[in-house]
């Protein structure tokens, strides 16, 4: 085992810690497996020997009986063992699991931006179950196996040193023989990994993006992408077809060799008469035979799924080794804002090649509505994803009510900003469920009350089942200005100190703009709010509107103060942009 496979094995078993009971009882019956699996060939030739050719009926039924209760010991010492150690394997992967998600959850946005859904997927779900194979089908069951080996060993030089040296002298090949197929299966399943994970994002991208590929008439170039990934999805698994097809008849012939040795060479002795074989060692040698050499066939394919499970684990714990997630250090839980925030010389880009943010000052007053302009890529959306600290800037600071908003816990910051976004994420579950999150502390009756007062309530109810109508995946049955009023609804509830609309109605239809508007109104009102907006009417009335260009802050004032400003940049964009919705 190389020395990066001894750290990720200590590193899985520390999670054995919470079932030190659980684990040292598997290790007993292991025990009792391998004693009383090697006990039955002895009491076999004992039989044979002492019972059958003499011809003692009394001995012999004694001696079936106690091999009968050797066997009932072997079934319930194996029923117990394969039992407790899945059952171990599968709270394993269970704390893993968690403690992976709960890892992922705490990452930055950058994370997911640069990383795959279908990565996460199969690191989450497939990485981690077979994680559980260490346990279930690879270390335990080495350990049995090897156990097993080690008693029947015993048992044989105990009662024939010479039949047990011939059976041995045929063992090197094989131990050879598994140690090259372990050294390339590891190979072939680490290819296989990789593969299944590339599989695994290409399908989940699809299937997400499925729209689009049948908009832009992409069936055929997609399928024939897929045709690829999948095939050598397939030579990845071949590969490994291929050494167990070489390795297991290598391992019978080895095998066979080593009993007709055995045969051969006790059947001389019993017809020489010499009295160094007797007619139980070849009854008792053909049973230990295989249960020597099965093993150590086994093995093999024990450690390969070991080895599965060890990359799987290595995989696993490069994700959980991830420091991308966002410094909660902060021991504030933040009171209901008043609403007051600064944005001081901040500074912030997504790469190391180019800034985003170029040291801009935005001052917000409480209760205020400001509006945030200006062209693709000039940094609005980014300022709503620093104040929620999703990203961490660069420099400068960030204060609400005078407090940097590090100094605040992640969770209690969160909770007091709402945001309502274009692209609103629905889950596939029903719409009280979508507006609450499930809190707990939201009730059905404030739900109602909070649509009948920003008139969602009559939308809602014009559904099947109403508050319990199923959006599926990502609100798929609802249009997207019906989507958008569940998102006000559900920011609305929550009731935050801060309320941020990014570009939340610029693309809905003009009966769901109507009620948007109304919504907008409402929810708005008497909190501080953040508009980056492609509507005249929320610019208009904006207490205040900024403008961005580059990075920059490039102007900042009332609309009217703004549009008659001579060659103003905001006076430019209002009308090659917005002044056609007048």
């Amino acid at each position: 085992m190389k020395a990066s496979d001894t750290k990720i094995f200590r590193r899985i078993m520390e999670y054995t810690k919470p079932y030190k009971t659980r684990y040292y009882w598997v290790i007993f019956f292991a025990v009792t497996l391998s004693v009383f699996a090697a006990l039955r060939p002895f009491l076999l030739k004992r039989t044979v020997d002492n019972y059958i050719q003499p011809e003692d009926a009394t001995g012999l039924l004694f001696f079936i009986l106690l091999m009968g209760s050797a066997l009932i010991v072997e079934v319930i010492s194996q029923f117990y063992f394969v039992f407790l150690a899945n059952w171990l394997g599968q709270d394993i992967i269970r704390d893993i699991r968690v403690k992976l998600f709960g890892h992922m959850m705490s990452f930055k946005m950058k994370y997911f931006d640069n990383e795959p859904v279908g990565k996460l997927v199969t690191r989450s779900v497939f990485d981690i179950e077979s994680i559980s194979k260490i346990f279930s089908q690879g270390l335990f069951m080495i350990i049995s196996d090897l156990l097993k080996m080690v008693v029947v060993l015993l048992f044989m030089f105990y009662m024939n040193w010479k039949l047990t040296i011939i059976v041995m002298c045929a063992m090197p090949i094989l131990v050879y023989a598994t140690r090259v197929f372990q050294k390339k299966m590891q190979v072939a399943f680490e290819e296989v990994r990789t593969q299944i994970a590339n599989l695994n994002t290409f399908v989940q991208e699809r299937v997400t993006g499925m729209k689009i590929v049948q908009l832009f008439s992409r069936e055929d170039i997609e399928y024939e992408k897929f045709k690829v990934i999948n095939d050598k999805h397939k030579k990845a698994w071949v590969k490994n077809v291929w050494y167990n097809s070489i390795f297991f008849p290598i391992a019978d012939i080895v095998s066979s060799i080593s009993l007709g040795l055995v045969v051969w060479y006790g059947g001389m002795n019993i017809l020489a008469g010499n009295g160094t074989t007797t007619f139980g060692d070849l009854f008792s040698y053909t049973m230990f035979i295989g249960m020597l050499y099965n093993p150590l066939r086994q093995i093999a394919d024990k450690f390969n799924e070991m080895q599965m499970g060890m990359i799987a684990a290595n995989r696993v714990f490069e994700v959980l080794d991830m420091e991308g997630h966002i410094q909660d250090k902060g021991k504030v839980a933040a009171p209901t804002f008043k609403g007051n925030i600064d944005f001081n010389k901040v500074h912030f880009s997504y790469t190391n090649k180019e800034e985003v943010l170029k040291g801009i000052n935005i001052h917000v007053k409480e209760g205020e509505t400001i509006a945030i302009v200006g062209a693709t890529g000039a940094g609005k959306s980014t300022i709503i994803n620093l104040l929620n600290r999703f990203y961490e800037i660069n420099g400068g600071e960030i204060l609400i009510d005078g407090t940097n908003i590090k100094d605040f816990t992640l969770k209690s910051l969160r909770n007091q900003i709402a945001v309502v976004l274009q692209d609103v994420f629905l889950f596939a579950d029903t719409i009280h469920n979508n507006i609450t999150l499930e809190n707990p502390n939201i009730s059905r009756e404030a739900v109602i009350k909070a649509a009948k007062e920003i008139g969602v309530h009559d939308f809602i109810m014009t559904l099947p089942h109403g508050y319990d109508y199923n959006v599926k995946e990502r609100g798929v049955m609802l249009s997207s200005g019906q989507r958008q009023l569940i998102a006000f609804l559900r920011a609305f509830v929550s009731n935050p100190s801060i309320l941020i609309l990014d570009e939340a109605t610029s693309s809905i239809d003009s009966y769901s703009e109507d009620l948007i508007q109304r919504a907008t109104e409402t929810i708005t009102k008497g909190r501080t709010s953040i508009v980056i907006a492609h509507r005249l009417a929320t610019i208009v009335n904006a207490d205040k509107i900024i403008v961005m260009e580059k990075g920059n802050v490039v102007e900042q004032g009332t609309h009217y103060e703004l549009i008659n400003k001579a060659e103003g940049y905001y006076k430019n964009l209002y009308y090659s942009q917005f002044a056609v919705e007048s």
